[in-house]
């Protein structure tokens, strides 16, 4: 692995990757081989295969990052940048490295965090930990953290340093907790000043913008246990928590617990109440269905009626588990505990309806057996057959009836959003191809397909919609477009099934007509796009600009 220079040039980098690319389209053997041993695309291939692969310039940097012991282009900007700091002020570097620690809720920004980046940088500058006890806090340095209880006893349960925070919310909330080999240290440190006498209730108000770290919204506490429950989801910490007397009706908690079972469990066995938390309908955007078996079993209610949002549009958790397209386990889960099997949307479809449309014949079954079958109208079999990707038996039906798609109502016709939302690109291409309006609004977010598929980072299906019509300038819930939707997708990388691709999406967006694209020349981290500024991940910027 080489080593970074003390003074990395961020420039300098950039232009050893296009030394790098250029060397590579000459057919240079050496760069080939680096690019083989670094890149996981080009991994156990050969020479001829990696220059089939036209690698571009994003592939370079990547590689280049690899090289220097990072996981991406952006970590490695983001160490260079931050590292930068080293040579201000040591309260300036403090705060810049809290915020690759912790996530925006607690520093009051839109930035994920940057666990990995942090622990590289404290490597580089290990005087960081012996300076301020909040990065002690964050790092899981017991030496520290003892050192300032024993200076200062009542610390322990005061708010201080850069973040304004309690110290067991600043190590419960630390980001490092989510890499193996600092979970069992902040475990110490947690454990350490539970004895030391703090609070095991200690919480700070969120600071995710509109609010902030001046102003945050106490009427969405963060709670020490939420941090370990919900954001590092450790369950040893959540327990040492749990046994210190930490409420586990905290109102956050048990909600973002449900991506650990094993958390989860613990908060139930402790006495946390489901009612009232949404964290049932949470379950329900779980692939596994066992978060939602345990909420059953402790007293969630299977006809919980639904709140306001996206959830209002298919009220009971019945109809929304059918319609975000969950397992038979999931739908047998809440048949068992008590749902209506004959519940109905606020438009009127029936749950067995509903499982017809969106293509789920295990859930169909399933729903004939709780006595909820009906008879299917023509327009009905039709949506049924587009949901199960059946193209001969839909334009069986459309021959028949010449007006379907057009004439079926809204409701139905958000079935294409809803489904590219899920990715079923085999439904979706026969919807389209079929005459459904492409530009129809679904989703939790109301967004369109192609909002959807690109969100998702799905090139090919992104490419498809394009081909068939749809524009760029189609907007989406939150009030902006296609492009607004690509901007916050490759910059926060949300996770989901398969391997995203961004860059292809921007590639195919490129392709179809979107305007000429330039750097901001009031901020070269930005593209003018028709005179609107935006800002995209490192490669999607380059993949813009080529």
């Amino acid at each position: 692995m080489n080593k970074l220079p003390s003074r990395a040039n961020l420039d300098h980098l950039k232009k050893q990757a296009k030394e790098l690319l250029r060397l590579y389209r000459d057919g240079n053997a050496t760069a080939i081989a680096r690019f083989v041993h670094h890149l996981p695309a080009a991994a156990h291939r050969t020479d001829s295969e990696v220059i089939a692969l036209q690698l571009r310039l994003h592939d370079a940097q990547s590689c280049i990052a690899r090289e220097y012991g990072f996981s991406s282009w952006a970590d490695l900007a983001l160490y260079v940048e931050t590292s930068a700091f080293a040579h201000h002020e040591q309260a300036v570097q403090i705060r810049r490295w809290l915020g690759l620690a912790y996530g925006g809720d607690v520093t009051g920004t839109y930035d994920a965090a940057r666990p990995r980046v942090a622990v590289q940088l404290l490597q580089e500058h290990p005087d960081l930990l012996a300076t301020d006890a909040y990065v002690a806090c964050a790092a899981g340095h017991l030496e520290v953290v003892a050192r300032t209880i024993k200076a200062d006893p009542a610390w322990t349960n005061r708010v201080g340093g850069t973040l304004k925070l309690p110290p067991l919310v600043a190590v419960t909330h630390s980001r490092l907790g989510l890499l193996p080999e600092f979970a069992p240290r902040l475990r110490e440190c947690a454990q350490h000043l539970l004895q030391a006498g703090a609070d095991p209730n200690q919480r700070i108000g969120n600071r995710f913008p509109p609010a902030s770290l001046a102003t945050p919204d106490e009427m969405g506490p963060l709670s020490a246990l939420y941090g370990a429950a919900g954001v590092i989801r450790d369950p040893a910490l959540t327990e040492m928590l749990l046994q210190a007397g930490a409420d586990p009706d905290d109102g956050e908690s048990l909600y973002h617990s449900l991506e650990n079972p094993d958390c989860t469990r613990l908060l139930l066995r402790y006495g946390a109440r489901v009612a009232g938390t949404n964290a049932l309908r949470r379950a329900l955007d779980m692939p596994d269905a066992l978060a939602l078996e345990l909420l059953l079993a402790h007293g969630g209610d299977a006809n919980e009626p639904a709140g306001e949002g996206p959830t209002k549009v298919w009220g009971a958790p019945l109809l929304r588990a059918i319609a975000v397209r969950r397992s038979s386990r999931h739908i047998a889960a809440l048949l068992a505990a008590g749902a209506d099997p004959k519940a109905r949307t606020a438009a009127g479809i029936s749950a067995w309806r509903l499982a017809t449309q969106v293509g789920l014949p295990e859930v169909v079954e399933l729903l004939r057996a709780y006595g909820a079958e009906e008879n299917l109208t023509a327009d009905e079999e039709f949506v049924a057959a587009c949901a199960r990707a059946d193209a001969i038996e839909a334009r069986r039906i459309q021959a028949q009836h010449p007006e379907l798609p057009g004439s079926l109502p809204e409701d139905r016709l958000r079935l294409l959003p809803d489904t590219a939302a899920w990715g079923s690109n085999a439904a979706v291409k026969v919807m389209v191809e079929l005459g459904w309006p492409i530009a129809a609004r679904g989703g939790d977010w109301d967004a369109t397909a192609l909002n959807h598929a690109v969100i998702r980072g799905d090139a090919e299906l992104t490419a498809f919609l394009l081909a068939h019509g749809a524009s760029w300038r189609e907007t989406q819930g939150f009030g902006d477009d296609v492009l607004g939707t690509l901007s916050w997708a490759s910059l926060n990388e949300p996770t989901g099934p398969g391997n995203p691709d961004w860059i292809g999406c921007a590639r195919a967006l490129m392709a179809h007509g979107l305007p000429n694209v330039e750097r901001d020349p009031s901020n070269p981290e930005r593209l003018l796009i028709e005179g609107r500024p935006k800002q995209f991940s490192e490669g999607v910027t380059e993949a813009l600009l080529e």
